[in-house]
């Protein structure tokens, strides 16, 4: 793991029993390519190669990237290489490829965000914080991920771009918005990629796809231009193991003056308190929340995955929050800020949209103040009760996701109840509302292969004990992190 800005880092920060084949420097986590570059085993050069090699190969049916900058990258890996050679390293993460999510910034390049409303000529003279701190920490920005218009809806399709796929089977989904950036990590197109989850964006497609995904607590990792869906949009990494969220949290945190809302950077690393132990905390396991329907194979794998929490010392409680769906006042909140973020498109334009995101403009358009008043009030009060809660329980488990991914192209399963997302994703929103830090992680798969992720969810500013809490549940089950997913050059189900 990293201790500082030199860029030190240690193996035994990887799954117990996991080591990877330095041939193939695209399956390899950050962690290891630090360890490797450090060595002198591995270049960046060769790193970058073997992951513009790997899009270029599986990119075509995957649909992960919407825009790959190869000879920027290029560049940018032969000034680390070189930073190495003298023993010079930039920051935490020199030479280590990572991508960005298609709603934030990147000086030179479109940030289209999967809009044909948005004109590509731009000029974008600035990153977001997020890029910008993974420029200043040396990292190799290499392209653009997926994600559906605006970051809407929890599944990845687009009128800009299409359809992202699954890697587990072509058919299916790697949920959303982050899709494109679930996809890339779980395949090996980088180790490394920024999301952004404003009801779950980040911890769906991680869920759907086997990937590890943080979104950290509000402010912790700046935002800016500031989301039209307000402070229900938080920012966090996406990579195959706990360590690298941690070394890349520790990137991506601390203060930037165009978001007025963001926090200062915490005193200790995440990276160095992923170890701490388990013994004696009291954690809360609620598989449905009290309210939500779950798959039975998603609902065995994650009990499963609770009474791990037994084994590592934990004290584990089946208990509920004792909080009803807020799914409408997430509405309210949601959709009005789907309207405010169109609000100043023409009727050609407004033409363009997704059907299912002019669907929720419309919607958005006929509340009232009032009825965002009260949406907001309902909001304190359930951050109010989840505090308390806190109190007594140091994490909260459920499941990730209530099912898992299902067939690409839709926004819910075929003979489903209800037309949108949030009716299969009711474990991610309500902590969107709360503010509060929540993990998703591979905990095994379902009968059919495919993942199916654990959340843990932390009180506000935990996010070390989430991410430690993660750790411990990676080196105790390391078998559900690996294998990959099956070979780009056949899917194993279409």
């Amino acid at each position: 793991m990293t201790t500082g800005t030199e860029g030190t880092t240690d193996r035994s920060a990887l799954p117990a029993g996991v080591r990877r084949d330095l041939t193939c420097p695209a399956d390899l986590t950050a962690v290891e390519l630090l360890a490797a570059y450090r060595a002198g085993e591995l270049s960046p050069v060769e790193t970058i190669e073997s992951v513009l090699a790997r899009v270029e190969r599986e990119n075509p049916a995957l649909n992960a990237f919407c825009l790959v900058m190869a000879d920027e990258a290029r560049v940018a890996a032969r000034a680390s290489e070189e930073r190495w050679r003298r023993g010079e390293p930039r920051g935490l993460l020199d030479g280590v490829p990572a991508s960005i999510k298609d709603v934030m910034l990147t000086r030179g390049h479109p940030t289209l965000r999967g809009s044909r409303t948005i004109d590509p000529k731009g000029p974008w003279p600035e990153d977001s914080p997020a890029v910008a701190r993974l420029r200043e920490h040396g990292a190799v920005l290499f392209g653009k991920t997926t994600t559906p218009e605006l970051a809407w809806k929890g599944v990845t399709d687009s009128p800009l771009t299409g359809v992202t796929r699954n890697p587990w089977d072509l058919s299916r989904t790697p949920g959303g918005s982050s899709g494109g950036a679930a996809v890339a990590v779980a395949r090996g197109m980088g180790p490394l990629a920024t999301g952004t989850d404003g009801g779950g964006s980040v911890r769906i497609p991680a869920s759907f796809t086997g990937v590890v995904a943080l979104k950290p607590t509000y402010g912790l990792v700046p935002h800016y231009p500031a989301s039209a869906f307000g402070t229900l949009a938080h920012s966090g990494p996406m990579t195959r193991t706990v360590a690298d969220a941690a070394l890349m949290l520790d990137v991506l945190c601390g203060a930037d003056s165009r978001d007025w809302a963001a926090l200062a950077r915490p005193a200790e690393s995440f990276a160095r308190g992923l170890d701490r132990p388990l013994t004696g905390m009291r954690v809360a396991f609620s598989p449905t929340l009290g309210h939500v329907e779950v798959d039975p194979d998603v609902a065995g794998r994650v009990a499963a995955a609770a009474a791990v929490f037994d084994e590592l010392g934990a004290r584990v409680e089946p208990v509920d929050p004792g909080f009803a769906d807020p799914v409408g006042d997430f509405h309210v909140l949601w959709f009005s800020g789907a309207a405010k973020a169109t609000e100043a498109l023409d009727e050609e334009r407004r033409a363009l949209l997704d059907p299912g995101l002019r669907e929720i403009v419309e919607e958005g358009l006929t509340y009232s103040a009032q009825d965002y008043l009260t949406a907001m009030a309902t909001r304190m009060s359930l951050g109010e009760l989840m505090g308390r809660f806190h109190d007594t329980y140091d994490l909260l488990l459920t499941p990730a996701t209530a099912i898992p991914a299902f067939e690409a192209g839709r926004e819910t399963p075929r003979r489903w109840p209800s037309r949108r997302w949030t009716s299969w994703a009711g474990f991610s929103y309500p902590f969107n509302l709360t503010q509060q830090p929540a993990a998703s992680l591979p905990c095994g798969f379902t009968a059919e292969g495919l993942p199916v992720g654990l959340q843990i969810v932390g009180a506000r500013h935990a996010d070390g004990l989430v991410l430690a809490a993660a750790r411990a549940f990676e080196r105790a089950r390391p078998q559900e992190w690996w294998p990959a997913p099956p070979d780009g050059h056949g899917p194993a189900r279409t």
